[in-house]
Order: structure tokens, then sequence, then C-alpha cells
């Protein structure tokens, strides 16, 4: 870079604030427009919604500011590596320099997949892609909701994909795909379809671009409102090898606007075709059912009258003939009973006949064993005073039973 020429002479006198204002026209003059590569850090939002920061690299920092209301296309981190344009400008107060930024972007697509990789892995954690909260899509979708740019191309080929496929009815509500606030838009139009619940699928589209163009679709508040959507949702931004944070939340992914108006309706053919092999297949099982009902019927052998009645004659005699054996058998049975009946009195006279012939045997066992036929034999039983039995005189017999008596001793 050439040196300037020194303006200033020696022996002028200034005063502080003219030092400042004429150094803050000189930054300022010289700079009117500046692109620097760095590292953001120390970033705060004031209230007033400026932002304040610094951006750095190994050797030197550099404070910068970027005004409320300055779009911004991505959220700002620590660590970032941008691109920044803006110029330099002086704030005597602090007697320091400064640049005001009027875009930034992420340097590289290096950083930006960084960064997208980073805020995945963060709303991945929170639970935002589990599978298992994907929903179907409705077969056929009688409304569906597209939330793009009502200028863009992709909303076009939506349209045109629908009207040659299945036309249904569309409502749009339309968003800016691209810029500061096409995230909030974005947003925006899912949560106005789930709060009116009236449409049956949701798109969001937009057409391929460049990386930082996409960026949008991958903002934290989109991503949340795809994934608190309770109406299903289709993600078509891009094209094929483009995935956005929005791909992730969605219930289906498509590759592309067409491809996401192709997988919400089928076409007529198909269903025309789906129809047909209906039909043949009931066809087919109609005129299966026809012939074996046809079959069953010329089985069935019709007996004449006559036939039914000497059927009916043979199940009496049947009858007849089982009955005439359990009668017989009851009247035998009835007999038997009768005739144990009639022997009963002999049964008993035998009976006691038999009683008194056991008791007369015990009456002779009972005589041939009882103590007084020992008596009548010459025998005696001498008791004491307590009438026990004894067998010595040192016992002191006090009585003696004899055969025909009790002889009492006294003593």
């Amino acid at each position: 870079m050439q040196k300037p020429e020194p303006f200033v002479k020696p022996d002028m006198i200034f005063s502080v604030s003219d030092a400042s204002a004429l150094l803050k026209k000189v930054v300022e003059t010289a700079f009117p427009e500046i692109r620097i590569r760095g590292e953001l850090s120390q970033i705060t939002r004031a209230t007033s919604g400026h932002m304040y920061m610094t951006i750095k690299d190994e050797n030197a920092a550099i404070n910068a500011i970027i005004w409320r209301g300055t779009p911004v296309n991505f959220k700002l981190e620590e660590g970032s590596e941008v691109i920044i344009t803006g110029r330099f400008t002086t704030y005597p107060a602090r007697s320091n320099y400064q640049i005001i930024i009027n875009s930034i972007e992420l340097a590289g697509v290096g950083a930006i997949l960084k960064m997208l990789e980073m805020r995945k892995q963060k709303l991945a954690a929170e639970g935002l892609f589990d599978q298992s909260k994907k929903k179907p899509l409705p077969r056929f979708p009688q409304t569906i909701g597209v939330v793009t740019s009502p200028t863009g191309a992709a909303f076009q080929d939506i349209q045109n994909r629908l009207r040659e496929r299945f036309p249904v009815h569309i409502l749009l509500y339309p968003a800016t795909v691209q810029g500061s606030t096409a995230a909030t838009e974005v947003a925006a139009g899912i949560e106005y379809f789930n709060r009116m619940n009236n449409v049956d699928v949701i798109i969001v589209a937009r057409g391929g671009g460049a990386l930082e163009d996409l960026l949008p679709f991958s903002e934290e508040i989109v991503v949340r409102a795809a994934a608190a959507s309770h109406i299903p949702l289709i993600s078509g931004v891009g094209h094929e090898p483009d995935w956005m944070l929005i791909d992730f939340a969605a219930d289906v992914r498509a590759p592309t606007p067409t491809g996401a108006a192709e997988m919400v309706v089928p076409t007529k053919i198909s269903l025309v075709q789906e129809l047909d092999n209906l039909s043949h297949r009931l066809n087919t099982a109609f005129t299966t059912q026809i012939i074996n009902h046809k079959r069953n019927i010329n089985n069935i052998t019709i007996k004449s009258p006559k036939q039914i009645l000497m059927e009916q004659m043979q199940r009496l005699d049947d009858i007849g003939r089982t009955m005439n054996i359990m009668i017989t058998s009851k009247i035998q049975s009835a007999h038997q009973k009768i005739e144990l009946v009639s022997r009963f009195p002999t049964i008993l006279e035998n009976r006691f006949a038999s009683i008194n012939q056991s008791l007369v045997h015990m009456g002779q066992m009972l005589g041939s064993l009882s103590y007084k036929k020992v008596l009548q034999r010459g025998f005696a039983i001498v008791r004491d005073k307590d009438n026990n039995i004894v067998s010595t005189i040192s016992a002191k017999p006090k009585s003696i039973e004899f055969a025909d008596g009790i002889l009492m001793l006294d003593k």
C-alpha cells in the first residue's frame, strides 16, 4: 500500500474535538467500504437492538458494530469465521476506531458446514429428529398448504406437477426464502397452517441455490416449527445433494419441490391402474364364489316324499325295538325285586335261628368258663376283708366261698 502524503503542518494547533473530527473524517474518507475476514468474539446485544463484537485474527482485533435492522442471515456465534463488509469510523469519546458492518457472511463452505453440524447435533440431542415422531402422509389429501415465495419457480413447479398428477386445492403462505427475514417468515407459515388446521399436508419449498442462500432453512426457528407441526410436513428445499436441517425435522424429505408434489399425491394413471387391478381381483373372487356355490348345489341330492316317509318309518321301527328292549329290561328288573321281597320272611327266619344258635353256644361257653363250675369240683375261694382273693394265711382270710355258699371267719 502507498503511504499517503501528510496534509497537517507541524505548526498547526488543534483542539481535541477538532483533532478527533479531523481524524474521523480522514478514516471514513480513506475507508468508505472494506471487506475483512476474521473470527468473531465478545458478541453482545444491547437493549437497543444493536450488536457489538470483535473481529480478530492471531495478530490483531477490531471492534465492530451491527446496527439494529441490518440483515443477518445466520446466528452469530463465538468463534465463527466470517467475512464482513462495512466502513471504518472512529468513536471520539473513547479515542478508538471501529468498523460499522453493512453485511456479514460465513467465510467459506467449511465454516458453514461446521456450524450446521454443531447445530444439528444440538437439535438431535433434544429429540427433534426422532424417527418415532414422524407422521405418515395422507393417502388422498384434499388441501395442500405450501410455504414458499409466490414468485419463485418452486411454487410454479409444484402447481404444475399437482395439476398433472391429481388436481387438489392449494393454499399458499407467501414467504421470502432468502435473506434475513426468510427464516422467520417460513416458521410463521408452518405455524399458521397448524393454527388454522385448514390443510391436510404442508410443503415447505425452495429451489436450488448456494449453500449460503439455503441457510434460512437450517435456522433453529424453522427446524423447531417443523418438528412441532401436528400436520404432516414435507421438506422440498434445494436439489438432491442439498441437505438442510429442516429435512431432518420434516416427516418426509423430498429431493426437490417437484419431488415434494409427486410424493404428496398419486397420479391419475396410477389410481386408474389400481382401480383396474382391484376390479379384476373382485371379478375373479366373485367368479370363484359362483363356481363354488354351483358345485355345492350340484352335490345336493333331493329325496322323493316316498323315500323320506320310508326313512321315517324305519326310524320309528328302530325306536320301537329300542323301547321294547328297555321295557323288557325294566320288567325283568322288577320281577327280580319282587322275588327278592317274597323271600324276605324266610331270610328273616334263617337269620333269627342263626342268632339263637349263637346265643346258646355263647351261653354254654360262658357256663363252662364260670368259676362256679370249679367250686362244684371241690375248690373254694378265700378272700380278705376287702373281698380280694388271697392265697396265704398271712393275708388274714376273712371269708371262704364254696359251691353252696360263703363261710365267714370271725377273727
